[in-house]
């Protein structure tokens, strides 16, 4: 299995309303949780009540597209509203998430990590010692994974932001851009997604639930080309369509139905007779 780490702050642990756009089912994404891998469910990355859909979903459907005989496993570590301090190497974000890397590296090849964070971070002239902040954290990860190398993904901020709600704090977001985009320049390894035509929440600080698909999109281009993403994706919405028009495994459909039965969606009889069906089809 290929791992990845989720880390960051709420638009990595992802806020998209679920209802919003159809589910991800496929037994080939997993996602740690309670230290066993499971079949990924949205949301994955459950720091508050309010998590949703995440850019990690569409990441991992994506990289199964292109790896059709392995399997990729999702680290959710992220941390809805937390400061770039707060991921220094010495406070507890950054060692959760370097506890959970090792644990999953028993199992796992870890084979990228996902950044995204930054919103909280702009407003106060911050952006001035982000670059510095950053680095050292960037540093340290790596060094107490032994992972040198591994490509590191870390997207822009929403141009939605410093307008209204929540986000009109954000008057410096484009500074905090402009750290980020520099520091993937800079670094070996590290490669930048735009946030370029992404939408928000009502909340004009969380992506939405369709932008977070596409933002997904848009690493998984930045990891499996090796390049800077500058731009939207010519053809995001045929992607995200793939996604949405694949057929279902045994294993996905009977999970699917374990979930409604669970849910109180369905009856413990039509539980019974529905996958009985799916096991003789």
């Amino acid at each position: 299995m290929k791992s990845f780490l989720m880390i960051g702050q709420s638009n990595m642990a992802g806020r998209g309303f679920i209802h919003k756009v159809p589910p991800i089912y496929n037994e080939r994404i997993q996602m740690l949780r309670n230290g066993r891998w499971q079949m990924m469910t949205e949301p994955i990355n459950y720091d508050r009540p309010v998590s949703g859909i995440s850019l990690a979903g569409s990441f991992a459907d994506a990289w199964c597209r292109q790896n059709q005989e392995d399997t990729i496993g999702l680290i959710p570590c992220a941390e809805g509203g937390s400061t770039l301090d707060e991921w220094a190497t010495d406070e507890v974000l950054f060692r959760h998430a370097i506890t959970e890397a090792k644990f999953a590296m028993q199992s796992s090849d870890l084979t990228g990590i996902l950044w995204h964070q930054g919103e909280s971070d702009s407003a106060n002239g911050n952006y001035k010692v982000y670059y510095k902040k950053l680095l050292l954290i960037i540093e340290t990860l790596k060094k107490e994974l032994n992972s040198p190398d591994i490509p590191i993904i870390m997207g822009g901020l929403g141009d939605f932001l410093g307008k209204e709600g929540f986000g009109k704090s954000c008057t410096e977001y484009n500074f905090i851009n402009q750290e980020l985009q520099k520091f993937a320049f800079e670094q070996d390894n590290c490669y930048f997604a735009t946030a370029s035509g992404l939408t928000s929440n009502p909340d004009g600080i969380h992506i939405d639930a369709i932008s977070q698909r596409k933002f997904g999109l848009r690493y998984f281009e930045a990891f499996s080309t090796k390049q800077h993403i500058l731009k939207p994706l010519n053809n995001e919405n045929e992607l995200i369509n793939l996604s949405h028009t694949r057929m279902h495994t045994k294993t996905e459909m009977i999970y699917i139905k374990s979930m409604e039965f669970a849910l109180g969606k369905i009856s413990y009889e039509e539980f019974v007779s529905q996958v009985m069906q799916i096991n003789n089809d």
